[in-house]
């Protein structure tokens, strides 16, 4: 008899691609093959199935279809994001704001831009995890080009105060730029209410399949293109479109808006009963308790155990994280918890959920 798998508590990191999303795409890997780019009957089937994917992409962030663009996934839109928009609009300045707890994709870029000569102000965060909005205010210079602030934080599911954020970016004429990549089907996301002129999601956070996200570029917002060599999503990105990824993102953005609020109580209720096991049982406490959270992330700290050994003795049982993905193959401390200035952070477990994880 095959042994049963572990339940699956690791969605920050990815989720299973949803069934619904699955028999959207596979068309489009056989009978509906054409180019995109093609002026054929083939080609017209592949760009309609776009046009498609582009609005549902549009709808779960009120955005308008043509500020939508294709991306390989959230890592390649935020560099395109920040490096194509410094490099198109060089009169708005050479100065940067971020936060220290963003993702590496931010951070790393930043780091990179510096050696291009941009100035980065790197903001601190609380024991919350929170930016202080007096400090983002003061932080602004007449050089102030941009302002990057993610919506959801992926290791702690911290969420910050995007509509303010955005209400004083646009006070002071720079331009927004928030990585979603946590928030996407698990939070309301407005970019019209919430002054946001760049956001970046990634479809396997959200029950999408891999190698496939969006960037969405505001109306009348610059940006010079990342990947040059053709003509594809109004020349601002080069490539033949990924057709059955792309249909697999728009559905994948169409399931996660239907019923978002009943989603939103079962992940709550999930994380609920997942804080009780650890908190009633003595194992660890909930992290962040008076934070503002998203639904689908728990950041525990446990009593007696590093999380690296604790989750070596659940292996059978469950599966988590003790942070970021991206940073699974480095030994290293969590650059989030060290800057919420928190203790024993090796005891620091995340515990993510999905809507969708059939293995639960």
């Amino acid at each position: 008899m095959k042994k049963p798998l572990p339940k699956y508590y690791d969605s920050a990191a990815t989720t299973p691609v949803h069934e619904d999303v699955l028999k959207a795409m596979l068309p489009y890997f056989s009978e509906l093959f054409g180019n995109a780019s093609s002026n054929h009957i083939y080609g017209k089937q592949a760009k309609t199935a776009i046009d498609k994917a582009r609005h549902q992409v549009a709808n779960i962030i009120n955005a308008e279809d043509n500020e939508v663009y294709f991306t390989s996934g959230a890592t390649e839109a935020i560099n395109w994001a920040l490096k194509g928009y410094l490099e198109a609009n060089p009169e708005k300045g050479n100065h940067i704001i971020t936060v220290k707890t963003e993702h590496k994709a931010v951070l790393n870029t930043c780091e990179y831009l510096e050696t291009k000569g941009y100035e980065v102000t790197y903001l601190d965060v609380d024991k919350n995890g929170l930016i202080s909005l007096g400090q983002l205010k003061e932080s602004i210079k007449p050089e102030t080009s941009m302002i990057s602030v993610m919506y959801v934080n992926n290791e702690i599911g911290v969420i910050q105060d995007i509509q303010k954020i955005g209400a004083i970016a646009k006070e002071n004429g720079a331009a927004f730029f928030c990585d979603a990549t946590q928030a996407i089907g698990k939070v309301p996301v407005n970019v019209v209410k919430e002054n946001i002129d760049m956001l970046c999601l990634s479809a396997h956070k959200f029950n999408g399949p891999k190698g496939i996200g969006a960037l969405y570029i505001k109306n009348g917002i610059k940006v010079e293109p990342l990947i040059h060599g053709g003509g594809q999503e109004k020349g601002l990105r080069a490539g033949t479109s990924n057709t059955p990824l792309i249909v697999g993102l728009g559905e994948a953005c169409n399931v996660a808006n239907q019923s978002l609020s009943e989603k939103i109580e079962e992940l709550l209720k999930k994380k609920q009963e997942l804080t009780n096991y650890f908190e009633e049982n003595n194992i660890g406490l909930e992290n962040f308790k008076y934070s503002t959270k998203a639904p689908h992330i728990l950041s525990i700290t446990l009593n007696n155990l590093e999380a690296d050994e604790f989750l070596m003795m659940k292996n059978n049982e469950f599966i988590a994280s003790t942070g970021s993905a991206c940073n699974s193959s480095i030994i290293e401390d969590s650059h989030v918890l060290k800057a919420t200035k928190r203790k024993n952070i090796r005891n620091v477990v995340r515990i993510s959920i999905s809507a969708h994880t059939t293995k639960e």
